[in-house]
Formats: C-alpha cells, sequence, structure tokens
C-alpha cells in the first residue's frame, strides 16, 4: 500500500525537525564536553547523525546553531516568573539563573558565548540582539511591574537595579568560581531590592 500524499509531505517535515532538535544537542554536548573553540560544524554534524549541508542549510556558523541552542534552553529554563510580586519574581529569577549556570549544559552555551563576544565583534552583535536584548525585556518588565505596583521605588533605575541583581551572579560564574547559592541570590535580592 503506498502512503497518501498528505502523509508523505509530513514525514519530511517530521525528519527536518528531527534532524534539527540534534542538531542543537549535538552542539550542546560538544561544547560542553570539549569547550567552544572544539566545537566544528563537522563534528556537530557527525554527533547529530546529519551532512554538514544540512546544518549550512540552516545556520551559516557553528556560533549560529549555539545562539539558537541557548535561546531553546533559556525559554524553558529561565522563564521570568511572574508571582504578583517583583521581589519574589527576582528571588525565583535569580535562583533558575544560579541553577542554570552551573548546573545545565546550556548554561555553559551562555558563559562560553559571553566569552567568545569578548573577542569576535560581529559574534556579539548577533548575541546581544538575539539573545539580550530580549532576555533583558522580559527581566525589565519583571521588575517595572513591581514600580507600577507599588512594591518598588518609583525612583528605581531599573537597568541599574538588573545590573546589580545580575552582575554578582556572572561575575562569580566566569571570574571567581565561587559558588551560587540561594542565600547568596536572596542576599542580593535583599540588598538591591529592599
Amino acid at each position: 500500500m503506498s502512503p497518501t500524499p498528505g502523509a508523505k509531505g509530513r514525514a519530511p517535515h517530521r525528519r527536518s525537525e528531527q534532524a534539527r532538535i540534534a542538531v542543537l544537542h549535538a552542539a550542546d554536548d560538544l561544547l560542553a564536553e570539549r569547550g567552544f573553540a572544539a566545537v566544528t560544524i563537522e563534528g556537530i554534524a557527525a554527533r547529530a547523525g546529519v551532512a554538514k549541508q544540512t546544518i549550512y542549510r540552516w545556520w551559516p556558523s557553528k556560533v549560529e546553531v549555539l545562539l539558537d541552542t541557548l535561546i531553546e534552553d533559556s525559554e524553558q529554563a529561565l522563564a521570568v516568573p511572574d508571582t504578583g510580586s517583583a521581589v519574589e519574581d527576582a528571588r525565583q529569577y535569580l535562583h533558575a539563573l544560579a541553577s542554570f549556570i552551573t548546573g545545565d549544559p546550556a548554561g555553559k552555551v551562555l558563559l562560553a558565548l559571553i566569552g567568545e563576544a569578548q573577542h569576535d565583534e560581529q559574534m556579539a552583535g548577533a548575541f546581544r540582539t538575539r539573545y539580550l536584548e530580549p532576555r533583558r525585556e522580559a527581566e525589565r518588565a519583571m521588575l517595572a511591574r513591581g514600580v507600577a505596583a507599588g512594591e518598588l521605588s518609583p525612583d528605581l533605575d531599573v537597568d541599574r537595579a538588573l545590573d546589580e541583581l545580575l552582575g554578582p551572579i556572572f561575575y562569580r560564574a566566569l571570574i571567581t568560581g565561587g559558588p551560587i547559592s540561594r542565600t547568596f541570590t536572596d542576599l542580593v535580592v535583599f540588598q538591591v531590592l529592599g
């Protein structure tokens, strides 16, 4: 029995989506295992079980593959909460961020892309546009809700507060390697937002 034309049309889409997901997982795994410099399109293709041409059809570089990996993983693991309290939202968000950076392979992607952005201006632009700016908008909205509700001061400089909330976490992750415990993130929230 031959497949119907409709079924035939769906199968390539499923295969394409399976290949896309395999590529993203392969890139994530390779970065966690080998570091940014050792990740190549050839290595991703081999790990994912796809041809290099398949990857180049969808992504112009390994940076774009890793950005897509980071964006997808962040949407799942780092959603900005909305509990009705900006202070509680900030606490939960910093807990999730610390856990993401220290325990999730996608957190290694984030840290690697931050490092690479220091050396590659074009990559830094893509990273800011595709990942940082949308995330920053969601973070701003989190604090703006607190200002609007009267929970936070109407004079709060939202961007400065975000820098003060997020800066210590990234400093420990990238510079000192110090622990990023729940106690630490709670203290940061208390000091910044009171």
